[in-house]
């Protein structure tokens, strides 16, 4: 008889910060009594702490696999989710195909129009802990149940400078630069003088070798997406992402097809069908899958997708606990068309201790975890802070 999925349990996880993503709160940015503050730049809601989903399944033999999604806001609404609908239909089912799982999942809500957003990070969550069950039962790293390592180590490109001023930026930078990386990102709410200064001082600190990307945040018309990367270009821009906002497909194929610039997209999409509506008309050339949004499952159809139209891969690291981060590190190292993984210093390195397990991020390059499954567990200390939900 096979092993089946005998109890599904879903938790928060949640630590304080220092400083809020992406940098000190600038003037205006007000905390409410949630701890939830409005970026100005981009309009966005962000905690002023770090939290993420957990979940917990467990086979009737006592195997047991871990996911996680997003919980920045409205945590709760992932776990209604799971916890009204998809656990009675994920309990019973056989873990060995997680992906026949994800799909029977999806299905269940399509007709009600649940394609994406919390639905779909939640399928995410549970797809994550089945391929982690999989991975164990097989007694083999996730990697190898998608195919293969194709990638022993991943390069890493350091995403985000959150210093206040843009000489403490360069500085960071630097300083990360004699730690043995060479490719940067900086994100555009943060550069208070305007994007254009902000490559152009980087690229005087970082020299002429290093490559230095843009993240846009979704936020400008065609128009101005365009002559902000045109301003950028003479100071060698590596790639611009999120260049307008999501919905806008026209604007998208807009400024993919007038800049010379690589265009890099995909963050925030849930499946290879968001994907699909667009490689049919933008030149997009890195797709940037997001493990949290999307599970092993889309991950992995979104990667073969971008393989087969010549687009790059370059995922988008998560926020969190690390548990999606091991699990997107699993499937990228699967993936030919990976070009690197992106970096989130700022996450990455005050959790360390939240997970056991080989996965590290050192000289510019992950190495990826190589334990059977996701090749990471929760620590005791890590298991203490979750809270049911």
């Amino acid at each position: 008889m096979p092993d089946v999925v005998a109890s599904v349990e879903v938790f928060t996880l949640t630590q304080t910060r220092e400083t809020p993503y992406l940098g000190e709160r600038l003037p205006g940015e007000e905390v409410n009594a949630k701890g939830y503050l409005v970026r100005k730049d981009n309009r966005t809601v962000y905690p002023t702490f770090d939290r993420s989903v957990l979940v917990r399944i467990e086979t009737r033999q006592g195997v047991i696999g871990w996911g996680e999604t997003y919980g920045i806001v409205a945590p709760g609404a992932v776990a209604a989710i799971i916890n009204d609908l998809l656990l009675d239909f994920t309990i019973g089912r056989d873990p060995t195909d997680p992906s026949a799982i994800y799909d029977d999942l999806y299905d269940l809500m399509r007709v009600r129009g649940y394609t994406g957003g919390f639905y779909v990070d939640a399928l995410a969550a549970i797809d994550i802990a089945l391929w982690d069950i999989a991975g164990k039962q097989a007694s083999k790293p996730v990697a190898e149940m998608l195919g293969g390592v194709v990638h022993g180590q991943i390069p890493a490109y350091v995403s985000g400078l959150p210093e206040v001023t843009l000489d403490a930026r360069c500085a960071l930078a630097v300083s990360w630069q004699a730690k043995g990386y060479s490719d940067f990102k900086f994100a555009s709410p943060m550069a208070n003088q305007g994007v254009e200064a902000e490559l152009r001082a980087l690229r005087a600190a970082l020299g002429s070798d290093a490559r230095i990307a843009a993240d846009l945040h979704w936020n400008h018309t065609a128009d101005e997406a365009i002559s902000l990367i045109t301003a950028m270009e003479p100071h060698g821009l590596w790639f611009a992402e999120a260049p307008v906002r999501t919905e806008g497909i026209g604007a998208l194929e807009q400024v993919s097809k007038s800049v010379e610039t690589p265009v890099a997209v995909g963050e925030e999409w849930r499946t290879d069908h968001d994907m699909r509506q667009r490689v049919e008309r933008c030149r997009i050339a890195i797709v940037q899958p997001e493990m949290g949004h999307k599970g092993i499952t889309n991950f992995m159809r979104i990667g073969k997708m971008a393989a087969a139209h010549g687009i790059d891969v370059l995922p988008h690291a998560t926020i969190g606990a690390g548990i999606f981060l091991a699990a997107s590190l699993q499937a990228s190292s699967a993936l030919e068309a990976v070009i690197g993984h992106e970096f989130q210093h700022s996450i990455f390195e005050p959790n360390r201790w939240l997970l056991t397990g080989d996965m590290d991020c050192a000289a510019g390059a992950y190495s990826p975890p190589t334990g059977p499954g996701l090749g990471v567990e929760p620590t005791r200390k890590a298991l203490d802070l979750l809270q049911p939900i």
